[in-house]
């Protein structure tokens, strides 16, 4: 028990780092919103690389992003029953519900894994007046799928835990 405490706690903390990425991120893509904006329509010089670079940001935010509203249970949920649920069903709920949750990022990693490598290997970049790499932004999307897989794995270890613990441990 111990031991599952610490890798708990280590992914805890390699998802509170991609939050913070996520965070920059999100601080990029406002700054340079601005200033693309500023210099299209009020100096006439619109900029080749900024529009690029945000949608990579973007990219960038929803693998950091997902990984980390899973972690803190901030994904929209059903709840007309779900809420009223005690904690030992909410768990039955979620642990009959992750198949589809590992069925989703096996496709993603897979998926993701071989067109990162495809990427790689021709050393894709953007097809615009400044030539953008591709391949770091596409080989982020299959880490960023098995950090959520970590993620995963931990909320169905807590939900197992929830339902072969007794209930005074529930309590506390």
């Amino acid at each position: 028990m111990k031991l599952w405490k610490i890798i708990e706690k280590a992914i805890d903390l390699l998802v509170e780092l991609m939050g913070r990425i996520g965070w920059i991120l999100v601080l990029y893509c406002m700054v340079f919103g601005v200033t693309d904006v500023f210099l299209r329509y009020v100096m006439n010089k619109p900029s080749l690389w900024i529009g690029t670079t945000i949608q990579a940001a973007m990219v960038l935010m929803a693998c950091v992003g997902g990984a980390y509203a899973l972690n803190h249970n901030a994904f929209v949920k059903l709840d007309l029953f779900y809420a009223n649920f005690s904690k030992k069903k909410k768990a039955v709920c979620d642990i009959l519900t992750v198949g589809y949750t590992f069925l989703f990022l096996y496709v993603l990693i897979w998926k993701g894994y071989a067109a990162a490598m495809l990427s790689i290997k021709f050393k894709q970049v953007t097809p615009t007046g400044v030539p953008i790499p591709i391949y770091p932004i596409k080989a982020f999307i299959p880490i960023a799928g098995c950090i959520v897989l970590l993620v995963v794995i931990k909320k169905l270890i807590n939900d197992i835990i929830t339902l072969t613990s007794s209930d005074e441990q529930d309590k506390k």
